[in-house]
Formats: structure tokens, C-alpha cells, sequence
């Protein structure tokens, strides 16, 4: 453990003010816990700075004295990226503190938040303005703008919208040496050489700390159609998405597929209501965005003839939209209470999904007969979540020290599809040596050389997304 003086913890506590700084272990752990509860960091003092120049000043410090810095917006991650290690080495920075919109512009169609605003509130103001801020997370009330840049995150709108990269235009970034980088830029074309913008996006804060974001927003829809559809295999799932597609692919916003235990263990243990009352092995959720008229009926008249579909609900308020919506908002959250999960979050081409939820089947079952999958995710984008519940007799942490051999069988198979293991929650720690698996040598090369040139003495955020 190293053994900060209390004279370096003055003076870091000195930069944000007493109001700013926590260093009572017990107040601390909101902090240093994720929600999965798979890593439990230690840190000497939580600094939670409210302004850039705050951040500017606390880096330039770390840097002074080789002090290692994990960032963190709303700890919604789920790869240990917003965690720092266990022997208390390191100091998290929480961004939490700001919270501020510094900039509407109607005309423009963008705001500038800071890194501490939560997606939330985002998508609130784009409402009072007629707009829609359409990233869209289970989460999105507690994660923050700064973290889902920091990891590109996906959510339930990327196959209209896009990840979170696509939504911003300009950062403001401070560097490992508390230089602060102002490309808070609203223009929508610039081409000035390097993007330095996506340099940062999706680096978990390893080559330096988003603060603040001038992000797009687009046109709030009109009518919204909602349904819930029972379809008999994976495969009917693959070509119902193509049916959409060609009936209705400009107006599609969301194509989620899920496992029939999903959908029950979240009616289950968090009150969601089954859309349809029988059960069918597995359903899509489908969303279009000012459709033509009928388009939605239409498509699922066609599907029942072609015997892709065998029942469907289309919403018919807002309220049966949201409870429909819940079905697969509350699937991860249920899961907790199922035991241990061993989650894998990967992508692989559309068109192999049922190839590759059969032949992942197999081999978990080979692997451990009575585990349980729980399969649901962005079908429109190719993303799975490819989640295994322990068997009901077995030890949860038994259970889940297998994490490592059953991630190896999944990430394979992945390999073997040009797949990728990871398609919207990071690297982080969780999957940090994986990543020998799936970048070349070139890549990697790359990847450490641009590490050693933004944080050369390693202090931003260590032992994440690089492997060593």
C-alpha cells in the first residue's frame, strides 16, 4: 500500500475545499463499490472537484507527485473501470459534483454539459425543448455524461441513433499533467486534421478526464409505436428484423430480443407485467419513430403469415409502452436476485445470432449442465447479452469463481464469429488481458504508445483497458 503523507492529503483536499473531499471510509463506499458488487476499491480520500480548473489543479498536483488518479461520473460501469485497486494506492475522483448546463443552444440543436450531469437530466431539458437527447440506458437516472463517453456506451436507441460517440461534437478534456484541452467546438464540420475527440471517447479516462461535452440533439418524434412480439426461435427473431427493415427501416428506433427467463425473472422478483399471458421460448421488443400509418400492424400481419411471429401486443397508451418497456429495462437488475450471473456483453453479425446462441448453449451446458442462460440484448445492432445464472443449488461465490473459465468458452466462440467481447461496456479491468485475444500486435503497440504519450508516467486511471 502506498502511504500518502498527510501533508499530500492537505493539499489535495485544499484544491476542492473540505465540502469536496471525503475521506471517512463509511461515507466512501457508494463510491468505491459497483453495483455487481465484483470489485471493493480503497482509497485515502474522494475528491469531488465542481469545477474544470478544480480538475486542472488536482492533476497537475498528481503529476507532480506521481499520484495515481481513477476517475469516475455516476459508478454505473460494469467492466471495474471507475474502481480503484484494493490496497488504497490510488485516489478516486468523482465528477459528481459537476453538474452544470453551460450551454443551450435551440438553433443549434446542442447542449454543453459537464461531466456530472446524468443522462436524465439530459434527456429532461431536451424534452422542455421539443428535443430529444436520445441515448437511452437502464441506468440512465445514475449514469453520467462524462462516464457513458468515457466507455462509448450503447443503450436501447443505437440502431437509430447511434453509440454514445455518435451524440457529441466537442470536449473538454484535462490531461494527465492537469493541461486542460478546450474543443468545446458546436460545428458540425471541421475537418483540421486530427479528431482528437474520439481519442478520448471510449478511453475510460486512461488518457485523460472528460469535463464537459457539446452534445446533439435530434428531433423528438411524433407518434412512437410500441410492440411486444412472441416469436418461436432466434432465427424468426433475425428474419423478423429484416421484415421491418424492409417495410419500415427509417422509422426503426429499438429491436430488442429476449429469453423467455428473462422476461420472468423480471416479472418475478421487480413487479414488471407480462405484455402477453402465454409464454412463448422467446419475444422481441420493437419501436418505430413516426412510422407511416399502419406500418407496424402491417409488418405483423405479414409476420404471422410467414410464421415468424405467434402473438403480439402494440401498445396502446403510454403507460402500457412504459410497462412494456420495463419488461426489458428491469432484466439486469433482476438477475441479482437469481444469485451469481457471469455476464458477457458482445456482439457478433446479425445474421449469426442463432448460430451463435445455439452453439453457446452447448457449450455451457458442457461445461456445467444445470447453469442457466439469460440471453437478451440490441438484436437490431447485433449486441447480446450473453448472461449465465448459477445453477439454483450451487454456492454464489463458487459459482462465480468460474467467471474466468466460463468468459474463455463464450469469448472464443466470439472470436471464432470476428465477433467482439465487448460491445458497449468497456474494457475496464474486467476484460483488460482479453484484450490479447482480439487486437493484433500492431494494435496494441498503437494503444501503448499513445498511453505512454497522454499519461507518460502512468498515472490516469492504471491497470484498465491496456494490458500489460
Amino acid at each position: 500500500m502506498t502511504n500518502f503523507s498527510a501533508e499530500l492529503i492537505s493539499r489535495f483536499i485544499a484544491i476542492v475545499g473540505e465540502q469536496g473531499a471525503i475521506t471517512n471510509p463509511e461515507d466512501q463506499v457508494l463510491y468505491l463499490k459497483e453495483w455487481r458488487d465484483l470489485w471493493v476499491g480503497k482509497t485515502p480520500v474522494v475528491l469531488r472537484p465542481s469545477t474544470t480548473e478544480q480538475v486542472s489543479a488536482i492533476m497537475a498536483l498528481a503529476y507532480e507527485t506521481n499520484t495515481k488518479i481513477v476517475p469516475q461520473s455516476g459508478n454505473t460501469g460494469l467492466v471495474g473501470g471507475q474502481i480503484p485497486n484494493s490496497d488504497g494506492s490510488e485516489i478516486l475522483l468523482s465528477l459528481d459534483r459537476m453538474n452544470r448546463m453551460r450551454d443551450v443552444d435551440v438553433l443549434n440543436n446542442t447542449i454543453t454539459a459537464e461531466a456530472g450531469v446524468t443522462i436524465k437530466a439530459l434527456q429532461d431539458k431536451a424534452a422542455e425543448l421539443d428535443q430529444l437527447y436520445p441515448l437511452s440506458l437502464a441506468s440512465e437516472g445514475s449514469a453520467r455524461v462524462g462516464g457513458t463517453l468515457s466507455t462509448n456506451a450503447g443503450g436501447l436507441n443505437v440502431l437509430a441513433y447511434g453509440s454514445a460517440r455518435e451524440h457529441c461534437i466537442g470536449l473538454e478534456v484535462v490531461l494527465a499533467d492537469g493541461r486542460i484541452l478546450n474543443g468545446l467546438s458546436k460545428l458540425r464540420k471541421d475537418n483540421t486534421g486530427y479528431d482528437l475527440r474520439n481519442i478520448f471517447i471510449g478511453a475510460e479516462g486512461t488518457l485523460g478526464i472528460i469535463t464537459a461535452a457539446v452534445l446533439k440533439l435530434v428531433p423528438k418524434p411524433r407518434r412512437v409505436d410500441t410492440a411486444f412480439i412472441a416469436v418461436p426461435t432466434p432465427q424468426a427473431a433475425v428474419e423478423l428484423l429484416s421484415l421491418f427493415k424492409q417495410k419500415a427501416s427509417n422509422s426503426m428506433v429499438a429491436f430488442e430480443i429476449m429469453s423467455e427467463i428473462g422476461v420472468h425473472i423480471a416479472c418475478k422478483h421487480l413487479a414488471a407485467k407480462r405484455p402477453l399471458a402465454d409464454v412463448s421460448p422467446w419475444y422481441v421488443l420493437t419501436e418505430l419513430a413516426d412510422a407511416p400509418e399502419n406500418a407496424l400492424e402491417e409488418t405483423l400481419e405479414q409476420a404471422l403469415e410467414n410464421e415468424l411471429v405467434t402473438d403480439a401486443v402494440i401498445a396502446q397508451s403510454q403507460t402500457q409502452r412504459d410497462d412494456i418497456w420495463a419488461v426489458r429495462e428491469r432484466m439486469s437488475d433482476a438477475q441479482k436476485h437469481e444469485g451469481g450471473s457471469i455476464k458477457h456483453d458482445i456482439s457478433v453479425p446479425i445474421s449469426s445470432i442463432p448460430k451463435f446462441i445455439e452453439e453457446g448453449t452447448k457449450a455451457l451446458h458442457h461445461f456445467m449442465p444445470e447453469a442457466r442462460l439469460v440471453a437478451f440484448g440490441h438484436l437490431g445492432d447485433g449486441n447480446l447479452h450473453f448472461n449465465v445464472l448459477q445453477p439454483v443449488a450451487m454456492d454464489k461465490q463458487v459459482y462465480l469463481s468460474h467467471w474466468k473459465e466460463m468468459a474463455s468458452i463464450i469469448h472464443a466462440l466470439v472470436i471464432s464469429y470476428n465477433g467482439s467481447i465487448s460491445a458497449e461496456h468497456g474494457i475496464g479491468q474486467l476484460k483488460r488481458e482479453d484484450m490479447r485475444l482480439i487486437k493484433s500486435d500492431v494494435q496494441l503497440d498503437i494503444m501503448r504508445g499513445l498511453k505512454n504519450l497522454f499519461d507518460p508516467k502512468g498515472i490516469l486511471n492504471p491497470g484498465k483497458v491496456v494490458p500489460r
